[in-house]
């Protein structure tokens, strides 16, 4: 099947494989979203103990994809995170996730949501370069 016009898919080995029928990444409307991913190593598929270290290593998958289309963290204008604990976790997350943005951060909604034997996912939107439509 072709894609839609418009719309294309990012692909990197730099992040894990999607588990389902979804792309890691796709580009449409001068922005790039990304899928929801985990904490996975992209090469071993271990995952770190702790919501810091796996918060960190989300948030390198999630920059590997920014990276294969020229962008980084920096680019990222939307976060949405998931926490499998959300009160007890939130504090070393947001810790962990402050050191790989500066400001003005993107904005970002933090939920808490029952994930799959990990503790943080979290998919980002990020603008691609170019003519900026707000002027």
């Amino acid at each position: 099947m072709s894609e839609p016009t418009g719309k294309q898919a990012v692909h990197t080995s730099g992040a894990p494989r999607p588990a389902g029928a979804y792309s890691q990444g796709v580009v449409a409307g001068g922005l790039l979203f990304t899928a929801g991913f985990g904490p996975q190593d992209p090469v071993t598929g271990a995952v770190p103990e702790g919501v810091a270290a796996q918060t960190a290593q989300v948030l390198r998958n999630v920059d590997a994809v920014l990276a294969a289309r020229g962008l980084t963290l920096r680019d990222v204008v939307k976060v949405t995170a998931h926490l499998q604990h959300l009160e007890r976790d939130f504090a070393a997350y947001d810790a962990a996730y402050r050191a790989f943005f500066e400001k003005p951060c993107p904005v970002r909604t933090t939920v808490g949501s029952d994930l799959m034997d990990i503790l943080v996912e979290i998919d980002v939107v990020a603008l691609l370069p170019g003519p900026d439509p707000a002027g």
